[in-house]
């Protein structure tokens, strides 16, 4: 064999070797079209740092349908090493505990320096364990915020600098709107049982359930039916009789945002992560304001709480994997990589430098509102009632309540009826899920 030849051997020798050393990391996620599209590039981005690990991405449907699947393939003994998980699914994800990989045992095992101070209180609590210690790493975090037609507001004769701050003045404000005929409707709602109830419980400090809503045990109780949550659902039905209000549907609210892009209503409640898509189809000037309040609930408002979704790491794979993992993680740490997704995205920046870096770059100053969602989720430390929820099921538990609230808007019960309803139906899948896992 000439130089030449034995040269070449070797480079391909050498290359083969470095390809076959690299250890490829599985990562299914949630997050369709574009978003899918920047998680693509974070993965990207990444792998061009080293050429130790590569991370790959697979998109596996809705939150539900990917946390099934993850849950699915662990049985079957395939499963990825780290899988995206809504919020609504911590509860259930902490119960599999021989299934996952807490993040902070994971970066402290891999020789990392993980400081959960770094990150928001409000996200840090959401997805700790009793003693404090962090179990996933937070992702794609959000909140639900009030956008607004402000060129509606103008015609109707109303500041545009002054959206409603509480539910009294919403009706008379969708009310004006509605009578000059600035928009067919005042307001509108996405996901009417994260908006609804469970924010909306979080906002007036009011209770979900018992054990500090699911944090303190599997042994919990929801207790969301109380005159204040009763008293706002009939609110909503006579507002929607009174062309007031829209009901945009259960779950997700199909018909929701719509019904705001085309000037039909001209208030709409979303995710704050909703901005992008919101600023592309609006046809008009959008406001951004706060949910509103009973300005007669003492302690309102509180603060919101987060929607989104985390990473959790899953076992079962081999220890050099999870070199590779945390090593991720770190790399997602990093300000400035927050500080892009946040602005790319909408979501919030999970950590204190991501913010500070966004404001240093003048992120803030030059999109107004932008920080409308960080103001609202830290605007008092969260208390036993506001600082997230920790149900089992609770995928299942928010369907229900979907289904009561929709029967409140139909007329078919009265707001009262609907909640003790749906506290009792949830109740029984709360007891069925403490029973599996005792």
């Amino acid at each position: 064999m000439n130089k030449s030849r034995l040269l070449g051997a070797l480079m391909l020798s050498v290359a083969c070797g470095q390809a076959m050393a690299t250890t490829t990391l599985h990562w299914w996620h949630a997050m369709g079209g574009e978003l899918g599209e920047k998680v693509e590039q974070i993965a990207a981005d990444f792998n061009a740092t080293q050429n130790e690990y590569r991370v790959v991405p697979s998109f596996r449907g809705t939150y539900a349908e990917t946390m099934t699947g993850a849950i699915a393939a662990f049985r079957a003994r395939q499963q990825p090493h780290i899988v995206q998980v809504f919020e609504v699914g911590t509860g259930t994800m902490m119960a599999a505990e021989s299934a996952i990989y807490p993040i902070y045992q994971l970066m402290n095992e891999q020789g990392y320096r993980f400081e959960q101070q770094a990150f928001l209180p409000a996200v840090v609590g959401y997805y700790t364990d009793p003693q404090g210690n962090m179990l996933s790493f937070p992702f794609n975090s959000s909140t639900p915020i009030m956008y607004y037609n402000r060129d509606a507001f103008v015609r109707a004769g109303l500041d545009p600098d002054q959206p409603p701050r509480t539910w009294e003045e919403m009706a008379v404000v969708s009310r004006q709107l509605r009578d000059t005929g600035a928009s067919r409707c005042g307001f509108t709602t996405s996901w009417p049982s994260w908006l609804m109830l469970e924010n909306f419980s979080a906002w007036h400090n009011l209770p979900l359930g018992t054990r500090a809503n699911g944090f303190g045990g599997f042994d919990t109780e929801l207790v969301f039916n109380n005159p204040t949550v009763a008293r706002h659902w009939d609110n909503l039905k006579t507002w929607q009789d009174q062309g007031l209000f829209r009901w945009g549907g259960p779950g997700p609210g199909a018909d929701a945002a719509p019904m705001f892009y085309s000037g039909e209503c001209a208030m709409f409640f979303g995710s704050s992560a909703s901005r992008a898509g919101v600023l592309a189809n609006a046809q008009f000037d959008v406001g951004f304001g706060f949910q509103p309040y009973y300005s007669d609930v003492e302690g309102a408002p509180q603060n919101s709480i987060i929607g989104g979704a985390t990473l959790w790491v899953l076992r079962g794979h081999r220890q050099a994997d999870y070199a590779g993992v945390a090593a991720f993680f770190n790399y997602l740490s990093q300000p400035e990589v927050q500080a892009a997704w946040h602005q790319d995205t909408g979501y919030l920046p999970i950590t204190q430098a991501a913010y500070s870096l966004s404001q240093e770059q003048g992120y803030y100053a030059a999109n107004p509102g932008s920080d409308t969602s960080i103001r609202q989720m830290t605007l008092n430390p969260p208390t036993e009632n506001s600082m997230g929820l920790r149900f089992g099921q609770f995928v299942q538990i928010r369907d229900i309540i979907s289904e009561e609230m929709e029967a409140v808007m139909t007329g078919r019960k009265t707001g009262q009826q609907a909640a003790d309803a749906a506290v009792q139906r949830g109740n029984r899948l709360l007891r069925e899920f403490e029973a599996t896992h005792r």
